[in-house]
């Protein structure tokens, strides 16, 4: 009996004496109450706080132990709003994912931080949805003060920069180059002082246009492309209407000025012919007179009507007596080598 009495005396005082000492590994906070009031927090990262201390054992002093390594959570696919100054919000929804590091603050940082992590959030997981739950509010309030070009563009950095642009919005509450761009401070400050939380990042995943847009975003497009062909098509019939109207009016142009020439040609010919004519009438004028009174007898005598004539009438002395060829003129012979 005292053997077991004694056993049972030195397992409990083991077990005891197992509660009195605690281990804090580097990879932890350690916090430490007594009947609920907080007595201490050791920091693992610390060297000094690292390793092995006493403490009174349960329910007097009570351990909670809390992860000091880096976490991490999705947002994912919220759809959010661009700023679009025009008016056209049929393609500015976007669909962004986005990811959050975050750790519990440390001493150096703040030296409360644990102690206001337990009492206004708890556990780690209740920690990711509060600050999912501002993350979210403050990004949607974020990208509406955007253009959907600032985050989807062809421009070389233009990308990137608004990307940082908008992270330094999120965490500080200003943008790049210090300009105030948020009413109050940052999620950094904001979790810190509320739940003794550091955000470390904030950054896009990807960002993409929600399935129910794109249908009516493609509609738009093929719309936008028919206008163009139409726009394409009219400017091509005007431009065709020009041409012909052009080249009408160069070919009445050309017309124009064949007849003119045409004109002035036939002027000439018939100036040359009066002057032929004209010459050879002094050189003959009876003959020349004679085949005139012919053409005039065929005319008169080509009717059907029946003349009666006195053949002594003046009218028919050309029949009569037609005119005589006129003598050529021979030019006088030079006498040949052998004549004197």
């Amino acid at each position: 009996m005292r053997t077991f009495l004694f056993v049972s005396a030195a397992v409990v005082i083991l077990i005891v004496a197992r509660q009195c000492f605690l281990a804090v590994d580097r990879t932890e906070f350690v916090y430490l109450t007594q009947f609920g009031r907080p007595v201490a927090t050791y920091d693992g990262a610390s060297a000094a706080d690292a390793g092995l201390h006493f403490k009174w054992p349960w329910p007097i002093q009570t351990v909670t132990r809390l992860d000091h390594r880096l976490q991490h959570f999705d947002l994912l696919g919220a759809e959010l709003l661009t700023h679009d100054p025009k008016g056209n919000t049929i393609d500015k929804t976007l669909t962004i994912d986005a990811y959050v590091c975050w750790r519990i603050a440390d001493k150096k940082l703040d030296q409360k931080a644990v102690d206001r992590f337990i009492r206004a959030v708890g556990t780690t997981e209740q920690a990711r949805n509060l600050l999912r739950q501002q993350v979210s509010s403050e990004l949607g309030a974020a990208v509406a003060r955007m253009e959907l070009d600032d985050l989807v563009s062809i421009e070389p950095g233009r990308v990137d920069k608004n990307r940082e642009l908008l992270r330094e919005r999120l965490l500080s509450g200003r943008g790049v180059g210090g300009e105030a761009t948020l009413v109050g401070p940052g999620l950094r400050e904001r979790a810190l002082s509320e739940y003794g939380v550091e955000i470390v990042d904030v950054r896009l995943r990807r960002i993409n246009h929600p399935p129910a847009v794109s249908d009516a975003i493609f509609a738009r497009i093929r719309s936008e492309r028919g206008k163009k062909v139409a726009d394409y098509e009219s400017l091509g019939k005007k431009e065709a209407d020009d041409i012909r109207t052009a080249a009408d009016r160069k070919a009445r142009e050309i017309v124009a000025e064949a007849r003119a020439e045409e004109a002035r040609i036939k002027g000439a010919a018939d100036a040359e012919a009066d002057r032929i004519r004209n010459e050879a009438y002094k050189k003959d004028p009876e003959f020349y007179a004679f085949p005139k009174k012919l053409d005039e007898y065929q005319r008169i005598l080509g009717d059907k009507s029946v003349l009666l004539l006195s053949t002594h009438r003046g009218l028919f002395d050309t029949l009569l007596q037609p005119p005589k060829p006129t003598a050529p003129v021979t030019k006088p012979q030079s006498p040949s080598k052998g004549e004197k």
